[in-house]
């Protein structure tokens, strides 16, 4: 129904569940629920932005969901389409992944980067794989969303490899960049052993 909105950054309000952004569109403001990391790439009160939006309806309540990009906004109603993922939960999975990783995640069905999003165990991690690995690989060449092929250890080392690196100190987006750039190699990547796969990493990370 809005597509977007093009106005004056009037305000911005947190609260422990939510972001609002206030923008003022020819003397009318709209109150939009943003993702939180939005405010990272928005400009200073005052200044002008735009923003993608979808308008949720619900019996009590009318929300207005605010987007740095169309890609970001049409991510969320591919996530919102799966059965038990509400708005908020949407938001959070964004939030916490981010556009690229979280694609990425879902198109290699990597279970346990979904499910690091507070609220996504491990089952509900599970159906949006399943529910939206085909739809989002099709989808983010459409949208032109470059992610990295799924090189990376094989399923039965995978969690054995990143718990490694995560209690080493090392970040999610680090350890995810890490294991696709050192699984390029051809041999590393037909390789069942974790420990080599850990000290490849390390190495990379390490440059």
């Amino acid at each position: 129904m809005i597509g977007y909105l093009k106005g004056t950054i009037a305000g911005i309000q947190k609260s422990s569940k939510h972001v609002t952004l206030t923008l003022e569109v020819n003397q009318i403001g709209y109150d939009l629920q943003v993702v939180p990391r939005l405010l990272q790439q928005l400009p200073e009160v005052g200044e002008d932005a735009q923003i993608f939006t979808h308008l949720n309806v619900r019996e009590d309540q009318v929300t207005l969901f605010g987007f740095s990009s169309s890609a970001e906004r049409d991510l969320f109603r591919q996530l919102v389409s799966v059965s038990g993922i509400g708005p908020q939960l949407a938001l959070a999975l964004l939030d916490t992944l981010g556009l690229q990783d979280l694609v990425q995640a879902i198109v290699t069905g990597n279970t346990r980067l979904l499910s690091r999003t507070p609220g996504v165990g491990s089952k509900t991690a599970e159906r949006i794989a399943l529910e939206l690995k085909t739809k989002l690989a099709e989808w983010r060449q459409q949208a032109g969303i470059a992610i990295a092929p799924g090189a990376g250890p094989a399923t039965n080392i995978l969690e054995d490899v990143e718990m490694t690196l995560l209690a080493l100190g090392y970040t999610d987006r680090e350890i995810t960049q890490a294991l696709q750039a050192v699984g390029q190699s051809t041999t590393l990547s037909k390789s069942d052993d974790a420990e080599a796969w850990i000290r490849q990493a390390i190495a990379w990370l390490s440059q």
